[in-house]
């Protein structure tokens, strides 16, 4: 994946302007563990208020890692359909909550939009485990019938866009992509692109969960997760001591118009997506050089944006001396040491797989409403080798916020980058 046609910008009066054929987003919607809805999510985010803390979907006291972001306040019969919740799983219940409060967000009118005019383009990463240990325990205990982790995981995936659309009579594009952490921002450019060739609207993001047994085994075998038993010291990215990541669920899904769509029906946006690239690692082992920074140039570019137009930058924030380290390095060389923003809210809902970077996107356009930039929580200051001005408290810049660069690094090598700004 690379990135596309270019969208010239050019800042006006201290704003933006945005061509015809740019995309817009009309509506968020967020469940998270430190905040159900985007709101409460928002509010949290802006206190440093934290979501991790001990493990409690199932009984973690045999494994060394014991924290995750769960999200505690769900109770789905509150959100999905009584007939749909024999049909679902903790994950597509919480993905149904989010596209529903993103459509209600954005206010629009589907059934007044032309027939395959509107559709559903969404992330997943790990989500299926859960439906996949049903079925193993089905088999185990009950006798069912057998079906394999493959089949499990992309019969889930298709479903879980699939809901969305049905229960909101969305008939036009669909997909799903899957690219770990990276996923929330490759899907929505991919909807970006289904606007570009004239749909009208897409729902768009990630969501995901795989806080079960089977699940947390598959996140143990990566290595990755800390196994530091305090929230508040246990998910420190940049720090000296960092010693890896919480797993958490949740996300956010978006809704995507393309602009003079947006604007005929009188929409409030909360900026337009105005740049993205993607670019992969070379393989392990190999002289190549992580590509992260490449992404994040290429997104600039085809933003029509320099290093100084930009006025924060959401980090994937990997939590490992070494992932954090490349990043930011990757950031010192695009913008200078320590010249820019940076920042990782994450650390207060852990790493979200396919739902973290469309989380981040989704903090990236409140910034740009509320012109605040959101708090690192629990990281003091970074280590020396990291070289960036991390937002350890909620600030804002004299100057505004007017353009905002999302990056995001998914396993296998997969990186992404997203730049949003201002409309007007």
């Amino acid at each position: 994946m690379t990135a596309h046609a270019t969208e010239p910008a050019a800042r006006s009066g201290g704003a933006l302007s945005v061509p015809p054929a740019a995309s817009v987003v009309t509506g968020i919607g967020v469940t998270a563990p430190n905040g159900l809805g985007t709101e409460a999510w928002w509010a949290a985010v802006l206190r440093g208020e934290s979501g991790i803390g001990p493990v409690t979907r199932f009984d973690a006291g045999q494994y060394p890692a014991k924290l995750a972001g769960e999200i505690r306040d769900f109770a789905p019969e509150r959100h999905v359909p009584s007939r749909l919740l024999p049909q679902t799983d903790h994950m597509t219940r919480l993905a149904l909550t989010a596209a529903d409060e993103a459509l209600a967000d954005a206010g629009v009118d589907l059934a007044a939009l032309p027939d395959y005019t509107a559709g559903v383009v969404t992330a997943a990463s790990a989500g299926g485990f859960e439906f996949g240990q049903r079925e193993l325990e089905a088999l185990w205990s009950k006798g069912g019938q057998y079906v394999s982790a493959y089949q499990s995981f992309a019969w889930f995936y298709a479903v879980n866009t699939g809901q969305i659309s049905i229960r909101n009579g969305l008939r036009g594009p669909s997909g799903v992509l899957v690219t770990e952490q990276a996923g929330g921002l490759d899907a929505v450019a991919q909807a970006r692109r289904q606007i570009r060739k004239g749909v009208r609207l897409l729902v768009t993001g990630g969501v995901d969960s795989s806080l079960c047994p089977w699940g947390w085994v598959a996140h143990l075998a990566g290595g990755e997760l800390t196994e530091v038993a305090d929230p508040a010291r246990a998910y420190l990215p940049f720090s000296e001591a960092a010693s890896g990541h919480v797993a958490g669920e949740g996300g956010a899904l978006l809704v995507l118009e393309a602009a003079d769509a947006a604007e005929a029906r009188g929409a409030r946006t909360y900026g337009t997506v105005a740049g993205y690239a993607a670019t992969f690692d070379p393989a392990r082992g190999s002289d190549g050089a992580p590509r992260l920074r490449a992404a994040a140039e290429q997104a600039l570019d085809e933003a029509g944006l320099t290093p100084a137009d930009v006025d924060v930058v959401f980090a994937d924030a990997a939590g490992r001396r070494d992932a954090d380290r490349a990043e930011a390095g990757a950031v010192a060389g695009i913008f200078g040491e320590y010249g820019v923003p940076v920042t990782a809210p994450k650390t207060m809902t852990g790493r979200l797989a396919a739902g973290g970077a469309a989380l981040d996107l989704a903090a990236a356009l409140l910034t740009l409403r509320d012109q605040v930039i959101p708090p690192t929580a629990h990281v003091t200051a970074p280590a020396g080798d990291c070289p960036i001005d991390l937002v350890t408290e909620a600030r804002r810049p004299a100057d505004g916020v007017r353009a905002a660069l999302v990056l995001a690094r998914g396993r296998g090598g997969f990186n992404s980058a997203m730049v949003v700004r201002t409309v007007g």
